[in-house]
């Protein structure tokens, strides 16, 4: 039984590599397509990557404190290994890597982009993942690979979402008995 079983689940995995080939063949995405998207992105990114070093923590209180013992000279990277949640960024003094706002939950891409070089948020930020304090440590104007460079990754990107809204809508469709 076993053995049919996984025959039957490795019928099936064919049938939907199959399927889905299917369509990238009958649905090619035109470069203009392509384009839009791309335009669509570079104004969704920005044209500036910040550095910024965040320290995470479960209550707003927790974080008022933590910004006032910064502000009387406490050492940043110190409190994030100490009290950070972040467990990517704690090790590394709660520093962030070059990043566009785009890559942030919205309410810390706001607050991020409302510092100053050098300044550290005047009040804790609110996320889905608890309450940050944040230094903005420097910003670059962003190098956007050009369209021919990153053509070929869109137009898988854009065949994926394509494919996917069409087995949603499939599905939507489907009649179960």
């Amino acid at each position: 039984p076993d053995v049919i079983a996984q025959i039957e689940i490795a019928k099936q995995a064919a049938l939907i590599r199959a399927f889905q080939a299917d369509y990238i063949e009958n649905n090619k995405v035109n470069d203009d397509t392509l384009r839009r998207e791309y335009d669509m992105l570079k104004v969704q990114m920005g044209d500036k990557e910040y550095k910024a070093r965040h320290i995470l923590v479960e209550k707003e209180s927790e974080a008022r404190d933590i910004i006032a013992n910064l502000k009387r000279g406490g050492d940043f990277a110190r409190i994030a290994a100490e009290k950070s949640l972040d467990e990517g960024s704690k090790t590394n003094g709660g520093e962030l890597n070059w990043s566009p706002p785009a890559a942030y939950v919205r309410p810390f891409a706001e607050a991020l982009t409302r510092l100053q070089k050098g300044r550290l948020s005047d009040e804790p930020v609110q996320t889905n993942f608890g309450w940050h304090v944040i230094e903005l440590l420097d910003t670059r104007t962003m190098d956007v690979p050009a369209f021919d460079e990153v053509k070929e990754n869109m137009r898988q990107r854009v065949l994926q979402r394509e494919f996917a809204a069409f087995v949603q809508d499939l599905r939507a469709k489907a009649k179960v008995e």
